[in-house]
């Protein structure tokens, strides 16, 4: 347990700049205190301590405004940075070394059963408000874009954006349909549509004045 801790500290020493000791990280960082109180949860899970379980989770909530279900499995040196409104469902799987940021729902989408959360793997990094939804896999050594919406599975050493998340990137190369995922020079769709309409009226316009013409030249 206590291994596991001082892993724990040093990886928030590594992975936050603002981090100035392992005493301040133990005692005032709130994903530290939210690790610490799941272990707790999921093993009187495991021992059927249902309960018990489910009040360490909703004390640890209370407490540090992060939510993992008791029944959630959390592997070693997880750094949740921030934390504030991130969500872990009950069968979503975390591997080694994950780095989560504030906002991030590790959820289901409502229609499966048994497995219906995410299995994040080893080394992976999830951007602030991102939403993981589904029973599928997000590959080691992967990056999720911030607010990105993932419904089905990332390969390893990937990087995926947007709304729904496409893979951009795998192994640092980008792929053949990266240009599709443009997150800075997004096209306006309401202005697109009044393009459509000006054209329209233009053409309707043109179509009265020829036939004024028309009247006229008869007369």
């Amino acid at each position: 347990m206590f291994k596991n801790l001082r892993e724990l500290l040093h990886a928030y020493k590594a992975r936050d700049p603002a981090a100035r000791s392992s005493i301040e990280i133990f005692l005032l960082y709130p994903g530290v205190a939210a690790v610490i109180y799941h272990r707790m949860a999921h093993a009187c899970y495991l021992k059927k301590f249902g309960f018990i379980a489910r009040a360490i989770s909703q004390w640890s909530r209370f407490w540090t405004g992060i939510e993992i279900h008791p029944g959630a499995k959390i592997g070693r040196r997880l750094v949740i940075d921030h934390g504030m409104g991130i969500v872990i469902g009950e069968t979503a799987e975390v591997g080694d070394d994950v780095l989560l940021y504030q906002g991030v729902t590790l959820g289901g989408t409502g229609k499966e059963t048994g497995k219906r959360h995410p299995t994040v793997g080893n080394n992976v990094l999830v951007g602030s408000g991102a939403k993981v939804l589904g029973p599928f896999s997000i590959g080691d050594n992967s990056r999720i874009a911030a607010n990105a919406v993932v419904l089905k599975e990332i390969p390893p050493d990937s990087t995926a954006v947007g709304v729904p998340a496409k893979v951009v990137r795998i192994a640092g190369k980008r792929v053949d349909y990266a240009t599709e995922v443009d997150q800075v020079n997004v096209e306006d769709p309401v202005q697109i549509e009044l393009h459509v309409l000006m054209n329209q009226l233009e053409l309707l316009e043109k179509h009265v004045l020829e036939h004024i013409g028309d009247n006229s030249a008869d007369e």
